[in-house]
Parts: structure tokens; sequence; C-alpha cells
């Protein structure tokens, strides 16, 4: 069986190319160059250099072939240009959800054609198939279970998907990559949003969007509190930052037409529900909507989960939780579960 594996230098993608090596396919290892030329001049130097060391070292020691694609143009008009109008527009963008969808199982499977089977990568998540259907399901280890990131991928690009690591906890990854005595089995996990790497998201920010300030108002009391450099720097539910004393401060939304960030000290009480939101653009994984009243949804990546229930008003429609949460920021996705199946995603457009 031919298999692309995508590997980043890190130790999840190195473990499942070895695991993969050791089942018996034909593999060829693949690096996607997705830095940005542009991101590079202000920070004067490569951050992904001892990447692609790893890179080269895994594959070398594994005598697996390597080839190095450049998606730098792809990545900029499919994922970074999104994630600049996202911030403009005041919303909390996930730019790795749109990585997965539009780039490793996009731009790539259309680059490689019907040269390999499969294409790996090292995701915690799981694939089966039922009567043809395929479906996704979330790895043992929920802390780092990576469905969330990979919720709007479709039945064609499932089909050819690999996660070799998925039925795996990380500690057995780490003692995975002790067994293959992998050159970077004990560099630490990577963090932060896919293309910028080593790089500050409020950097990244800073560099496109600048700074222009504006003004921190009470949201009780329309009182002025402060000062900000710009609202694109604040997201719903934030309380680091904010730099006021008197607090805790959290953000509870944003004037963007006059950069006004509103904050506010009574975010937690008890009047402050904050347990629905308007979504649009739904996806379903199986192309059809689950038909159950009660499902279980995450609104960001990590281990916790509400009950809530779908509900069709007209043409919007509304997510209700059983539970409240204090994070619910347009922009971001509520990503629906049975189980421990992901059923699909959706961007959240208002809170309620």
């Amino acid at each position: 069986m031919k298999t692309a594996v995508l590997i980043s230098g890190g130790v999840d993608s190195s473990v499942a190319l070895r695991l993969l090596q050791e089942q018996g396919h034909d593999i060829t290892a693949f690096y996607l160059k997705i830095w940005l030329e542009d991101e590079l001049a202000f920070l004067g130097n490569c951050p992904w250099e001892e990447d692609l060391a790893y890179v080269r070292a895994v594959c070398a020691e594994a005598n697996v072939p390597l080839e190095i694609i450049s998606f730098q143009q792809e990545y900029h008009d499919e994922v970074v240009a999104y994630t600049l109008t996202e911030i403009k527009a005041g919303r909390t963008p996930n730019p790795d959800i749109f990585c997965n969808q539009r780039i490793k199982f996009g731009a790539f499977y259309k680059k490689i054609g019907n040269q390999f089977d499969h294409i790996a990568t090292g995701h915690y998540a799981q694939v089966r198939v039922v009567d043809g259907i395929y479906s996704l399901h979330a790895a043992p280890d929920l802390i780092k279970d990576q469905t969330y990131f990979l919720s709007h991928l479709s039945q064609e690009q499932l089909s050819r998907a690999l996660f070799p690591i998925g039925g795996y906890t990380k500690p057995q990854v780490r003692e995975l990559a002790e067994r293959f005595n992998l050159p970077n089995k004990a560099r630490k996990d990577s963090q932060g949003i896919c293309f910028l790497g080593k790089i500050k998201f409020s950097d990244f920010v800073k560099h496109h969007c600048g700074i222009t300030p504006g003004l921190l108002v009470e949201y009780e009391t329309d009182k002025i509190v402060g000062e900000h450099e710009g609202y694109w720097y604040y997201t719903v539910g934030q309380r680091q930052g904010i730099g006021l004393s008197g607090g805790p401060w959290y953000v509870v939304c944003k004037n963007t037409e006059k950069n006004i960030v509103y904050i506010s000290r009574q975010y937690y009480s008890p009047d402050k529900i904050r347990n629905s939101c308007e979504l649009a653009a739904c996806h379903w994984i199986a192309g059809v909507v689950p038909q159950v009243e009660r499902l279980e949804v995450k609104l960001r990546h990590g281990a916790q989960r509400y009950t809530c229930s779908l509900i069709q008003e007209a043409e919007r429609v509304i997510l209700k939780l059983d539970d409240r949460d204090q994070g619910i920021a347009p922009g971001q996705f509520a990503v629906f579960y049975r189980n421990d199946e992901c059923l699909g995603g959706a961007m959240i457009v208002k809170v309620l």
C-alpha cells in the first residue's frame, strides 16, 4: 500500500511514520513548506529550520524518501487570508480547522493525485467505515484528541486518511518514540497556530493590523476605564492581558466600527447565562444532518464537552447548551459528537 506521510518534525508524525513502516507500507514522507516570507522578514530568521532538520534526521534513519513541497501561496490564500479577515471583523478565527480541510487534506490531495492510496498524519483521531460511510472518532486520549480540528473533513478526504497514532495516548506515543529511538524522541510538543510555528499570535496580529488606540469601556455602566491598542487583540471571555487594576476584568464584546472593547467585572454573575448562540455553515461529515435530539458539543479544542440541542428557527440554527460557557466567541467553531464519533461542526456567528 503506497502511503504519503505528512511529517512536521514533531514526535507524533514521526511515530506515525515508523508505525506504518513497521506495518509494511510503501512510504514517502512529505514536508509541507508553509512558512510565510512576509512573517520571516519581520522575524529576521527562520524558526522552521529546526523542524526541517528533525524531519531529515527521522527520514534518514528510517531510510524513507522525503519530498519538500511549497504550499506558501495556498496557505496565504486559504488560511492566512481567512484568519486576517476574521480578526479584522472582530471575530476569533480557528485557522487549524481550515489548515486541515483546505491544505493537508485539500491542496495536498490534489497535488499528489492518485499516486498514493492513503495520506497519513500524526493526528490523534480514528477513522472507521461502515456500509461505505466513513466516520471520524475521538482518540482515547481525550486531552490530545484532535477531532475538533478535523471536523470539516469530507467523505472523500476521510476515505484516504490514516491516523496511525489515533488509538494511542500521548504517554504511549512517547514510549514508542523511545522504542524507535527517534532523533526527536525528547522534543517538546509544539504549541500555537499551524502556520505560525514559534511566532506569537499577538506578533502576527501586530504585524498585519498594527496599533490603533481605542477605549476600554465598562459594559454595565458605559464608563471609560482605560485604553487599548486595537480591538483585534481581544476575544470574548478573555481575562489575561487587559492590564487594569480592580479586576478581574473580562472581555464581553467589541464594537469594531468604533474600536471599543467592552469589559466587565461581573462576567460570571448569575444573570449572565451565556448558554446559546447562532451557527452558520454547518458541515456534517456523513453528508446528512444527524437525526437525534441531543448531542454533545465542543466549543474549543480540549476535553470539555456540553450536552446540547440544535434548534432550527426559520433560516437560523441555534445551539443551546445544557450548561453555560463563558467563552462563546463569534468566529470560533462548535463541533458536535455522538459518543466518541465526531459528526461535524459549524461556525459561531452570534452569541445570544
